[in-house]
């Protein structure tokens, strides 16, 4: 069964007021990190699309195993499973500031929403080379839907 599109207006406001139920207290169903740690941590994917030099690259070798290993798990319709691994770019154990981190995501959502599918298609990922823009829709929506879930919106 297709994800919902991250692309389509309905589904970006969706989310967005998703997020927007999100208070700097909303403790998370399962998981280690605080809401605010969360939004920054899924901000990480939007970041390696639009901030080009903010995550360095994968060398050679760690790029192959994302490909070949890693991009069907992230990229499938398949949800994420509740406590699963994070990689490390997206670890983020530091202090955040919740309503910066909050409306840095919105922007992002709402950024990929204007761009559209065809600006997605065939678009080089910064992990796992050219995706198309199915591929595209569902790491956005499916790691979004996995921790607003995660946080009970």
């Amino acid at each position: 069964m297709a994800l919902p599109n991250i692309f389509k207006k309905d589904v970006s406001v969706d989310v967005v007021q998703r997020v927007k139920q999100l208070a700097p207290d909303t403790l998370p169903g399962w998981g280690k990190m605080n809401v605010a740690q969360m939004l920054a941590h899924c901000n990480v994917t939007y970041e390696m699309v639009y901030e080009e030099n903010k995550h360095p690259k994968p060398g050679f070798f760690m790029k192959l195993i994302l490909k070949n290993v890693v991009k069907k798990i992230v990229t499938n319709e398949t949800p994420f499973k509740k406590n699963g691994q994070t990689a490390p770019p997206f670890l983020i154990t530091d202090t955040r500031d919740f309503e910066a981190e909050k409306n840095r995501l919105i922007q992002h959502i709402e950024k990929t929403q204007e761009l559209g599918e065809n600006h997605f298609e065939k678009k080089e990922s910064h992990s796992f080379g050219q995706l198309n823009s199915t591929e595209w829709n569902n790491m956005f929506y499916k790691h979004l839907d996995h921790h607003l879930t995660q946080f009970g919106v």
